[in-house]
C-alpha cells in the first residue's frame, strides 16, 4: 500500500518561494504518476502539476504562468514542487496524489488518482 506524506508548506510573503515535498513509502515511486493538487477555501480542488512515471513528462495548470516546477527523485522516493513568485491566490491546502495507470495530463485534468496524501497548508500573505 502506497502512502504519501507532504511537507514544506507554511506562511510566505507574496513574491516568496516554497518547495513542497511528497515522500512515498510502501512502494517504489518509479511506477507511479504523481500529481500536486490544491484546494483554496471555498473552491474546488484543482490539479496544479503532474509528472508521468513512464517518461517524466509534465503537465502544469495554465494559471501558474511558469512559476512552479515539478520534479521527482526516484532514488529518494520523493516528488517536489518548487513554487516561486507566490501570490495570495496560491493559498490553499496542497495535496500530492499517485496512480499507476494514468498520464500526467489525465491525472491533473481528470483527477485520475488512487492514493492521496493528507495535505500541507500554504498561505501567501503579507
Amino acid at each position: 500500500q502506497l502512502q504519501l506524506v507532504e511537507s514544506g508548506g507554511g506562511l510566505v510573503q507574496p513574491g516568496g518561494s516554497l518547495r513542497l515535498s511528497c515522500a512515498a513509502s510502501g512502494s517504489a515511486l518509479d511506477y507511479y504518476t504523481i500529481g500536486w493538487f490544491r484546494q483554496a477555501p471555498g473552491k474546488e480542488r484543482e490539479g496544479v502539476s503532474c509528472i508521468s512515471s513512464s517518461d517524466g513528462s509534465t503537465y502544469y495548470a495554465d494559471s501558474l504562468k511558469g512559476r512552479f516546477t515539478i520534479s521527482r527523485d526516484n532514488a529518494k522516493n520523493t516528488v517536489y514542487l518548487q513554487m516561486n513568485s507566490l501570490e495570495p491566490e496560491d493559498t490553499g491546502v496542497y495535496y500530492c496524489a499517485a496512480d499507476r495507470s494514468t498520464t500526467a495530463r489525465y491525472m491533473c485534468l481528470l483527477y485520475e488518482t488512487t492514493y492521496w496524501g493528507q495535505g500541507t497548508q500554504v498561505t501567501v500573505s503579507s
